[in-house]
């Protein structure tokens, strides 16, 4: 078997990303990859400007027991024009343009005012630096600077960031069309009335969240029967309309794994088994222009396959620049754990800090067929593939649940 590294490696080699692109308004373009290069096109800020509110002045006018005239105000989007003669200085509010012959910004519970009559003046009770408290232009982002790379996805904090450049819209890559579906004669859909013997399908439902939470396009082919007939059918309908199919169950060596026999029938097959637990029964190739992921039945074992390896590939083929393997924490255990060597193993946790710094332990059953130990944990207990059983307060590594099951 594979190890997940060399899986996930092998699998990256063989995709490439997605080339065809769209001008989407900025609105629309949360969580979408950037097909170019954005640069800016202006200044940030575009002129000097007040960080404070307060006094505008030349920082050389200070002088200890020499008041200073007030002589007007500049006021963010009300710029003051007329020339500010020596020995003067202008009120102004943050974010205000910096009238050109002033250099300094002095904070306004930093100065004693005095009014007399009309006239204002004011008495520094500090001697500033030049440029204290003011904003330069393209102190932020120059005018022709590359704010973000092509492959970059958009964050919330990215939409304003575009906004303040000027961009209404940007050129994005089309999201990625991913075909899901479920086997099995044992499944039932929520809502009807539960047999004996059989579940409620759940995998198609969790496959579709965190695909969705990819930024992919989901294309459900429902939950189908032990039947080869209805299963190259499904096959055919994703090889001609989505960029990769993802089933869950029917890729082991069951009687009724169909999925297999017709997947091997129409496509071809990289490797059917990786040394991972959760998740050793995990197909991986290609029907013709359509990527297949076969994952595993349990629900435990098809959430993990899904994150830990067809995530960074997804991610690959939607174009997104691949930032790597995800951190891993250390935390301390303060529960056994169960384990055979062999296969890496990714036990379900969850991960608290406190005085002694970061603390993890498992939650109940590590049956894969338990989606509630998913539901309820926020964190994977790494385990190596040569690690065996461990007591209670050793250091193991964790690793965070992505915004896939967050």
């Amino acid at each position: 078997m594979l190890t997940a590294a060399r899986a996930i490696d092998q699998m990256l080699a063989e995709v490439s990303a997605l080339s065809e692109s769209l001008t989407v308004p900025l609105a629309e373009a949360l969580d979408r990859v950037l097909a170019q290069p954005i640069l800016s096109e202006i200044n940030v800020p575009g002129y000097d400007n007040a960080a404070m509110d307060g006094y505008a002045l030349r920082a050389a006018d200070v002088k200890p027991d020499q008041p200073l005239d007030v002589i007007g105000s500049a006021l963010a989007g009300h710029a003051y024009h007329e020339t500010v003669p020596v020995g003067s200085c202008v009120r102004i509010t943050t974010g205000a343009v910096m009238p050109a012959e002033l250099d300094t910004v002095v904070m306004q519970e930093q100065v004693a005012l005095n009014q007399t009559g009309p006239r204002q003046q004011i008495h520094c009770q500090i001697v500033p630096e030049a440029g204290e408290h003011v904003r330069l232009a393209g102190e932020d982002i120059v005018k022709g600077q590359q704010v973000f790379a092509a492959g970059h996805k958009l964050r919330p904090a990215d939409l304003g960031l575009l906004a303040s450049l000027g961009y209404a819209s940007v050129n994005v890559l089309r999201q990625l069309k991913v075909a899901i579906f479920s086997t099995g004669d044992e499944l039932l859909p929520p809502g009807q009335p539960l047999l004996s013997g059989h579940i409620y399908d759940s995998n198609r439902y969790v496959m579709a969240a965190m695909l969705q939470r990819l930024g992919a396009q989901v294309l459900d082919l429902g939950l189908l029967p032990d039947d080869p007939v209805a299963i190259e059918q499904a096959f055919a309908k994703a090889m001609t309309e989505a960029d990769v199919l993802i089933t869950s169950a029917g890729v082991s060596v069951g009687e009724a794994d169909y999925t297999r026999q017709i997947l091997q029938k129409l496509g071809q097959i990289a490797f059917w088994k990786v040394a991972i637990k959760p998740g050793k029964p995990f197909a991986f190739g290609k029907l013709d222009n359509c990527w297949f992921f076969g994952l595993p039945g349990n629900p435990v074992a098809a959430v993990v396959t899904l994150e830990q390896l067809v995530q960074p590939v997804l991610r690959k083929l939607s174009g997104e620049t691949h930032e790597g393997t995800p951190s891993l924490l250390q935390a301390t255990c303060s529960v056994p754990l169960k384990k055979q060597p062999g296969r890496q193993d990714y036990q379900r946790g969850w991960y608290w800090q406190d005085a002694q710094g970061l603390q993890v332990k498992t939650l109940g059953s590590q049956s894969s067929g338990m989606l509630s130990s998913i539901a309820n944990a926020n964190c994977y207990i790494v385990l190596p593939a040569d690690s065996a059983s461990l007591p209670a307060g050793e250091v193991v590594s964790i690793q965070p649940f992505s915004v896939l099951l967050r």
